[in-house]
């Protein structure tokens, strides 16, 4: 799977996981294995946006999670169910990032906003939303871009579902 898709991913959805396709309660062990805290299993809601893309085959994902950076892109694009994975063509995060102390300091004090917008301008989509349970550091004039879910809901509350599904039909 390509950091870069290129020229023809014209519309993007930057997904957030924690919040979104399960509740926001996951966490590593001492391991390193990531298991959630509370009531839930680990990508629960995966289905979910699955069916909600499904009239949308040309919609790309781009990952805009922490899990990219603390697992990698291939631990998380390998626990996605084939219909998400095969959509996913990216990360707002880069391993290479971590080799570079000036490109690591901003990545630990950038909003997910500002990382998502650092993506946007190196594949130049044409439409994109973004879906994550946390919207702090958006500019007012961008929250139409964002779908905001609650942190203990994500996806399993019916009027984010809706909300998604009405901002990617508004992209087609």
């Amino acid at each position: 799977m390509p950091y870069f898709d290129g020229p023809m991913t014209r519309k993007i959805l930057y997904l957030d996981i924690d919040g979104v396709l399960h509740p926001d309660e996951a966490f590593l062990d001492a391991k390193g294995n990531v298991y959630l805290r509370g009531p839930g299993q680990l990508l629960e809601h995966a289905p979910i946006l699955s069916e909600i893309l499904m009239p949308h085959p040309e919609l790309r994902i781009v990952l805009s999670t922490s899990w990219v950076r603390l697992k990698s892109y291939s631990w998380v694009c390998r626990r996605f169910p084939e219909g998400l994975r095969e959509r996913v063509i990216g990360s707002t995060w880069h391993s290479r990032y971590a080799r570079d102390s000036v490109e690591l300091e901003w990545w630990s004090e950038a909003t997910r906003y500002q990382q998502i917008l650092r993506d946007i301008k190196q594949r130049s989509p044409s439409h994109w939303i973004a879906i994550d349970d946390d919207v702090s550091g958006w500019p007012e004039t961008e929250l139409e871009r964002v779908v905001a879910c609650e942190p203990m809901r994500g996806l399993a509350s019916a009027a984010t579902r809706a909300e998604l599904a009405k901002k990617l039909e508004g992209m087609f």
